[in-house]
């Protein structure tokens, strides 16, 4: 049954917001179960893949400045493309999902490794596999030239690898040469796939734990399947050479419980059996829970969830559907704050800027709130609960972006009746009185975008 309520709870908290909920028509959970399917294209001109990052790379090291300003022109083309996609979709339920699971798979322009591919990342790895199966979404994600780079697994070789025991002979031959340099294995991707993509800290405990329930033995059989996946630089035709055997560790691996064969095909079962396992059902429930509906999951929430997930063999549309059908999830009272990235696009959704909201600068400003765009500060990605984005600096950040787009386009916008629009039942008392006695249209809209309404969801 629609409700204003259930609109503007659709509206704001599974969407980006909205300038009216008259937009969303009258099913409010219909809008949102339409949406359900691979993400919108990137809105964007030359926006470099890749293949075409990776080349850049090798340029740019090469001292080239042309490369080196091309390569700096695509890290501002993806920013751009980003901001540009989620103000303007007519689909923003896909379109915070796709923004979800990029953090969840980060890839970050912290690391120089990754520098012109993580917009490459988010177009191929993560966008066309949000309504598919997590494990496909898994697959995608770990074996894309980006992951393969900023976690170091191109740096990765076995011991026993064949370019290993070449080096080693060579130094043997030639005494003056320095012993080889790729003596062993990186154990960061394996490490990070077991505790931040799939089945969570093995430590973890706590209301919704344990989860883990690996060993460090069982990080390094997962490192020894990975090596020779590198991400390397496209070859003659293009295309890019992710595996290299010669740098993959021979013999079989035997990873919590189960023996895989040598070569690229153990990764994909490695990667299959994860997505099966029961801590990873709970693990992805959790952070789902978490992002949509409290800093704190309800734990009957998450069961449920997690159930969904396991029954459907990681089904994602499936896990959208139980959340959506949850009574937890459409709670009143807004539970979540918005992150910078989301402020700034939930703005630019209420006032209807679209592609122009990086029109002056390619982040619309988010560095200077505390979140560059595309930069996560580790393969953490994000933090997603309010304590981590409160704090005087943090809020008076908000307040001088908000009070700078006010005084740009205030005086063309009628903020007390763009506030009933767009929040509707959840504007509460005291916000629409201040909004109403604001001493001018600049102000009001101003208070409007600083709101408790508008800063939650």
């Amino acid at each position: 049954m629609h409700s204003p309520l259930q609109a503007a709870l659709a509206a704001h908290r599974f969407g980006l917001g909205e300038p009216a909920l008259s937009l969303l028509g009258l099913d409010a959970r219909g809008w949102l179960l339409a949406q359900i399917g691979p993400a919108d294209a990137q809105r964007g001109t030359d926006l470099p893949s890749a293949s075409r990052g990776l080349q850049l790379q090798a340029q740019a090291r090469q001292r080239v400045e042309d490369y080196r300003e091309a390569l700096r022109a695509g890290i501002i083309a993806d920013q751009r493309a980003r901001l540009a996609t989620a103000a303007s979709t007519q689909r923003p339920f896909a379109e915070r999902l796709a923004l979800f699971w990029t953090n969840h798979f980060t890839v970050s322009l912290a690391k120089g490794s990754a520098r012109g591919l993580v917009g490459a990342f988010e177009r191929e790895a993560i966008r066309p596999h949000i309504a598919g199966r997590f494990a496909d979404l898994l697959t995608a994600s770990t074996t894309h030239p980006a992951m393969l780079r900023y976690l170091d697994n191109h740096l990765s070789a076995g011991p026993q690898s064949r370019v290993v025991q070449r080096l080693a002979r060579r130094s043997r031959v030639d005494a003056s040469m320095e012993a080889p340099r790729l003596t062993g294995m990186n154990e960061n991707l394996a490490r990070e796939v077991l505790e931040l993509h799939t089945l969570g800290a093995t430590d973890a405990g706590g209301a919704y734990g344990p989860w883990g329930g690996y060993t460090q033995a069982d990080v390094l059989a997962f490192a020894a399947v990975l090596t020779g996946w590198r991400g390397a630089g496209p070859g003659p035709d293009g295309a890019v050479n992710s595996f290299v055997a010669n740098w993959h560790e021979p013999g079989a691996k035997t990873l919590l419980g189960r023996r895989y064969a040598e070569g690229p095909q153990a990764l994909e079962a490695v990667l299959q059996d994860l997505s099966r396992h029961p801590s990873t059902a709970r693990f992805i429930a959790t952070k789902l829970a978490r992002h949509f509906v409290a800093d704190a999951p309800p734990p009957a929430l998450v069961d449920r969830l997690a159930t969904a997930f396991k029954r459907s063999d990681g089904d994602l549309p499936t896990l959208y559907r139980a959340l959506l059908d949850a009574p937890e999830a459409w709670a009143p009272q807004p539970a979540k704050l918005k992150t910078p990235e989301e402020f700034v696009v939930s703005a630019a959704r209420l006032l209807r800027l679209g592609e122009r909201v990086a029109s002056r600068a390619p982040d619309a400003g988010l560095a200077a709130l505390g979140q560059r765009l595309h930069a996560a500060p580790s393969p953490a990605g994000w933090p997603d609960r309010a304590e981590d984005w409160l704090g005087p600096q943090a809020l008076w950040q908000r307040i001088e972006w908000a009070s700078r787009v006010a005084e740009r386009l205030g005086s063309t916008i009628d903020a007390r009746q763009l506030a009933e629009a767009s929040l509707g039942p959840l504007l509460g008392a005291a916000s629409r009185q201040q909004i109403e006695r604001a001493s001018d249209a600049p102000q009001a809209l101003a208070l409007l975008l600083m709101a408790p309404e508008f800063q939650r969801r």
